[in-house]
């Protein structure tokens, strides 16, 4: 890890990205920390976006530079021919004030963060293999994971030949966006400071809590090691002793140093706090028991997407429903989704008075999966005693007459 000017690693940056052979795919992410205190977000044609994406594709006219932008809600693709039309599109990217760079070329990946006194912190790493760009226009192809990924192969999501097979394309598709939710939020935490700067000798601890068949342990750890090139130690944790055993065996197949503890999410023993924790469709408060862990283990980063939520819509069956809400909990059906928002909001509240800041976004498509909300929580300081939120917190709870499981787990924050 070296430390230099950011103009200079930015100019170095420039070279691969203007270079339609070698670069296989770039991402810029996240803000610089000063230009947040001062109200500036990186833009692309003058929408706000979180992360821009780039790559060549090869079209009828030629090379293009395919730039794709994330803002909140979408993405934009555009298309601009290699030579001068890519030299100024890449300029304008290199002059927004985007916090992380990544740059992965046939050779090499490199990583580029800016720190707060415009200087930057860049890592290189030689790819042991050479790698080939892909350079065809086939949307289906712009995957995270190929689809003939050695990962994907071993977790039975591809066949023999590297199809996703009919079954598993919800699966496919809940771990693709699954990761790049990961990728964007590992980004933004690393800009920010709020993430620390992994190395070979401290990697960055990625645990997935009830795992099950560890399909996000592994493809956590293939994308971030092979894609974004950090040092990852990943470990799953599942109830089921058949879970850790058949998962130590793929591991195994695959060649990647991974750890499987057997126990509950609530007990589960780990040698050390991980940085990122894991949770996809935790079933009920077992959600509430891995948000608990996080917080517990004030781990930078928490991505759980929740499943069933049984506790609070039992809750709502007991208590008469204040004025002027009855219709909102007259109907079975009315009544279970309206506890799922509840839930969610009372745990968002709860992660936000243990100092994370909170969003709350839809992970994949509903015809995917309808258990598709994802809260995504990153670390930024105390705890909040009092204000605003707190008492929202307060009168939301005092209003419905609920107990959250998770604010029993954490002893508070009802006090």
């Amino acid at each position: 890890m070296a430390t230099e000017p950011l103009l200079r690693a930015l100019a170095r940056m420039r070279g691969h990205l203007l270079d339609p052979e070698t670069l296989v795919r770039a991402v810029a992410s996240g803000a610089q920390r000063g230009a947040q205190r001062e109200g500036r977000v990186p833009t692309v044609a003058g929408r706000p976006v979180r992360r821009v994406e780039l790559r060549y594709v090869d079209l009828r006219a030629g090379r293009h530079l395919q730039v794709t932008s994330y803002d909140d809600t979408q993405a934009h693709t555009t298309n601009v021919a290699a030579g001068d039309d890519a030299k100024v599109a890449v300029d304008d990217l290199l002059d927004e004030p985007f916090g992380s760079w990544h740059v992965d070329t046939t050779t090499q990946t490199h990583q580029v963060r800016a720190t707060k006194k415009l200087e930057a912190t860049t890592h290189t790493q030689d790819r042991a293999t050479p790698v080939e760009a892909e350079r065809g226009h086939d949307k289906a192809k712009q995957r995270l994971l190929a689809e003939d990924d050695p990962v994907l192969r071993a977790l039975g999501i591809s066949d023999a030949q590297g199809r996703i097979k009919p079954t598993r394309q919800a699966k496919y598709r809940q771990v693709e966006e699954f990761l790049r939710l990961l990728d964007a939020a590992i980004g933004d935490a690393l800009a920010k400071g709020q993430l620390r700067t992994p190395t070979e000798a401290d990697p960055l601890r990625v645990v997935d809590l009830g795992c099950g068949n560890a399909y996000l342990t592994f493809a956590a750890h293939r994308y971030l090691s092979a894609v974004r090139g950090l040092p990852v130690r990943v470990t799953g944790v599942d109830v089921k002793q058949q879970s850790a055993d058949h998962n130590a065996g793929v591991a195994a197949s695959l060649g990647i140093e991974a750890d499987f503890v057997v126990g509950t999410i609530g007990d589960a023993e780990l040698a050390q706090a991980p940085d990122v924790v894991l949770a996809l469709h935790a079933c009920d408060t077992a959600t509430d028991d891995a948000l608990a862990r996080a917080i517990a283990w004030e781990s930078a980063l928490v991505l759980a997407a929740p499943c069933c939520h049984h506790d609070v819509a039992a809750q709502l069956r007991k208590v008469p429903t204040p004025a002027p809400y009855a219709m909102l909990t007259r109907h079975g059906i009315l009544r279970e989704r309206f506890a799922d928002t509840l839930t969610d909001a009372l745990r968002a509240a709860i992660l936000r008075l243990q100092g994370y800041r909170v969003d709350v976004v839809e992970f994949v498509e509903s015809e995917h999966t309808p258990r598709n909300t994802l809260l995504r929580a990153t670390r930024t300081g105390t705890p909040v005693t009092g204000g605003r939120v707190r008492q929202e917190y307060d009168d939301l709870v005092t209003t419905w007459g609920v107990h959250p499981h998770l604010a029993g787990l954490l002893d508070g924050p009802r006090g």
